[in-house]
């Protein structure tokens, strides 16, 4: 995935501005694909330049012009011929667990800190996708979901699998250190 296809994404669902996108991806996508706001910007840039989105600017009294960002049919060509595209199995790069590799220099009282570090850092995620899955279930109550909304749950449902189990191997491996 590409900063690029996902912002495509977020526009097919609706028009939005730079700092809705922001937002959007922040509480969403931003889980499993960080970008900070000049990148997403930058790539706004990027896709207006290439005839994927066209900016349409509304005037706002008191404030700054706003500017939507609106999908263009390029852009929705390059956003489904991405999904079609075959899925890269390209490797992933895990700077903690390259740390973990050469980890036996620090001692066991270091790899246990990076091992506390890892756990808070993965139980802070797990609390915040549980929230926006019950904020979710609450808004969803009155009504089925509709496939969008299923994938989207199955996204929340697949970081709270990773989490937990990120909190698991921690679990495994300090027991493995203190033995």
């Amino acid at each position: 995935m590409s900063l690029r296809h996902a912002l495509l994404g977020f526009l097919a669902l609706r028009p939005m501005s730079g700092y809705d996108l922001n937002k959007a991806f922040a509480g969403s996508a931003g889980h499993f694909w960080p970008a900070d706001q000049s990148q997403i910007y930058r790539t706004l840039a990027q896709l207006v330049a290439a005839g994927q989105v066209e900016v349409d600017v509304q005037p706002q009294a008191g404030r700054p012009d706003r500017r939507e960002h609106r999908i263009l049919p390029a852009g929705l060509a390059e956003l489904d011929a991405w999904l079609a595209s075959p899925l890269d199995h390209g490797p992933t790069r895990e700077p903690f667990l390259a740390r973990m590799f050469f980890a036996d220099r620090l001692g066991a009282a270091g790899i246990l800190t990076l091992l506390d570090e890892r756990e808070d850092a993965a139980r802070a995620l797990l609390t915040v996708l549980e929230s926006i899955t019950e904020q979710s279930r609450q808004h969803l109550a009155d009504s089925p979901p509709d496939l969008a909304t299923r994938l989207r749950m199955a996204t929340l449902s697949n970081g709270i699998a990773h989490a937990r189990a990120e909190i698991d191997w921690v679990n495994d491996t300090r027991a493995a250190v203190a033995s």
